[in-house]
């Protein structure tokens, strides 16, 4: 068996919507819809080994903690796991106030019944009652007719009608999904969903909810929004109905699925964290409203420890987040490309450098910080990395902002290590890349200040004294010079014959306070060479004497 060169002998595109005046492409998502979370039903019956009790309730105190106010808890009939889990919730009063639970029922009386069971003595409860209507369906799984299909639902309803006026103690809530939605006749899922209506009776104050799924997504978003706002113009008392997606991602757009239908008139959003789900997954919470929040929308979820959400999904599902997985994978905020690094860099200082709090850093858009995220995993280096990448590293973790002529220099010392090793390198390996190159607080210089005093002579010149440890041994010198690094590079001249011409310098505090170091960088000219040193001491001028101290090691090892 092999792909098919004629694709069209055995698939057909789907449909278009006959929808001439739709609205929805120019609409905008304004405001965050009522969110439910499936994570302990339909993403717990997808993955390989079920949710015991114990991480089931770590899910579910995950989610009322992330702000979710409405968590489908279980399949209370699928057996005993499902009803007592459900069922305890309840007694040990674990659902808090602001919070609805919803359980999930097919439209047989005794599993609905069951359902009302396992909720009984709640305070407020959802019931989600589904049956299939699509004629694949229809045709190859019930065989059955329209109106048969159509009295399994209002059957089911009126189960849903009786057992909710047996316990009248709770705040009974109704949904009901014509499920596989997206691949039935529209007019036919409002004929279902106008006849379960009609058995409960909803108002605009306490409405039904209608979910549509898109069991299986078989065509491009923008038909699914099409479906979403045909269904909500053409839907009978359409006030007295709160409309929710339910997307999945066979195509791997479910999220933008959502997002359109949203666009399209949908009032709710059902989902998983990171987007399990069955098959390929649904439609992703986190995913969903973190574009929301990034277009300056609250969606009313909290994801400011993202990485702590992440480690309490994997354990609980026993799979891992994927490492790209927007906004959550270890690696969506990190660049090792030189060109990308470069311009995240420069993005972050005209970020600091602003006086409003607009984000606009190329590569990244969301403030990593938002999330609880690092700024020093922005950027990583690897063999594929340019100065910049570095430059930054060793800014965020050494404070060090090295100029651009030497950022250029240094990256030879780094592509060296990095072919060398054949891996990442992390803070470390370049900050020790870094005192090698340029003889920072080793012990394998030539040169080495011990101590040394500076004075003014008669003609305004400026004379330095000191010792200088020279392999091994300590030395006496002196020199003369406009300034103090000039000074010095005159003594290493004289004392040790040393061809060094300053061509460039500059100098920055490491941190703020009293306390804080200071770093002097040195550009010079030895020979036909460019040799660079740098220095870091607790007082500006020593750390001046450094730098050309180093330069000077720079140029005998050389």
């Amino acid at each position: 068996m092999a792909m098919l060169k004629n694709p069209s002998a055995k698939y057909r595109p789907f449909p278009q919507v006959n929808l001439p005046d739709r609205q929805w492409p120019a609409r905008t998502i304004t405001k965050a819809p009522r969110w439910l979370s499936t994570d302990l039903r339909d993403g717990n019956q997808s993955i390989i080994d079920p949710m015991d009790a114990v991480k089931k309730r770590r899910f579910f105190d995950l989610l009322v903690e992330v702000g979710v106010k409405e968590i489908e808890v279980g399949f209370p009939s699928a057996g005993a796991t499902e009803f007592d889990f459900i069922s305890g919730l309840v007694k040990s009063d674990a659902v808090p106030e602001d919070v609805l639970v919803q359980v999930l029922t097919q439209s047989r009386e005794d599993l609905i019944r069951t359902s009302f069971d396992s909720l009984r003595g709640s305070r407020a409860a959802i019931v989600h009652l589904y049956n299939a209507v699509s004629p694949a369906w229809r045709d190859i799984v019930f065989r059955m007719s329209k109106d048969e299909v159509r009295e399994i639902a209002v059957t089911g309803a009126k189960v849903m009608r009786d057992c909710a006026c047996a316990q009248p103690d709770t705040d009974w809530h109704f949904q009901y999904s014509p499920e596989t939605f997206s691949t039935a006749e529209l007019d036919f899922s409002i004929e279902v969903c106008a006849a379960v209506m009609e058995v409960l009776q909803p108002t605009p104050d306490k409405p039904i909810i209608l979910n549509l799924p898109a069991t299986v997504e078989a065509a491009t978003p923008n038909i699914y929004a099409d479906q979403i706002e045909y269904f909500c113009k053409h839907l009978p008392n359409r006030e007295s109905a709160v409309i929710s997606l339910h997307t999945h991602n066979d195509r791997g757009t479910g999220v933008a699925a959502a997002e359109l239908g949203l666009m399209a008139g949908a009032d709710r959003v059902e989902g998983c964290l990171f987007g399990n789900g069955e098959r390929t997954g649904n439609c992703c919470l986190v995913t969903m409203a973190l574009n929301m929040y990034t277009q300056g929308v609250d969606p009313q979820l909290d994801f400011s420890d993202i990485d702590r959400v992440i480690e309490t999904v994997e354990y609980c599902n026993d799979l891992p987040v994927h490492q790209r997985h927007p906004y959550g994978g270890e690696l969506v905020y990190t660049a090792f490309s030189g060109s990308h690094q470069d311009a995240i860099k420069k993005g972050f200082e005209a970020h600091q450098a602003q006086n409003d709090e607009l984000w606009r850093v190329p590569y990244l858009p969301i403030d990593p910080a938002d999330l609880g995220r690092d700024y020093e995993a922005v950027i990583r280096v690897n063999s594929q990395s340019g100065k910049g990448g570095f430059a930054w590293v060793l800014e965020q973790d050494q404070g060090l902002k090295l100029p651009k002529k030497m950022q250029a220099d240094f990256s030879k010392h780094v592509q060296a290590m990095a072919d060398e090793l054949g891996r990442e390198l992390n803070a470390a390996d370049i900050w020790e890349a870094f005192r090698t190159a340029y003889h920072v607080q080793t012990s394998d210089k030539k040169f080495q200040l011990v101590d040394y005093e500076e004075s003014r002579g008669a003609d305004g010149t400026r004379i330095f004294v000191g010792k200088i440890a020279v392999d091994g041994g300590e030395q006496s010198v002196s020199g003369r010079g406009n300034g103090l690094i000039s000074s010095v590079v005159s003594t290493l001249e004289e004392a040790f014959d040393l061809d060094l011409k300053v061509l460039d310098y500059s100098e920055h505090a490491l941190g703020t306070g009293r306390d804080a170091n200071a770093a002097a960088y040195l550009m010079c000219q030895s020979g036909d060479r460019i040799i660079w040193g740098c220095g870091i001491d607790e007082d500006v001028a020593t750390a001046s004497v450094r730098a050309v101290l180093s330069a000077a090691n720079s140029a005998v090892a050389s």
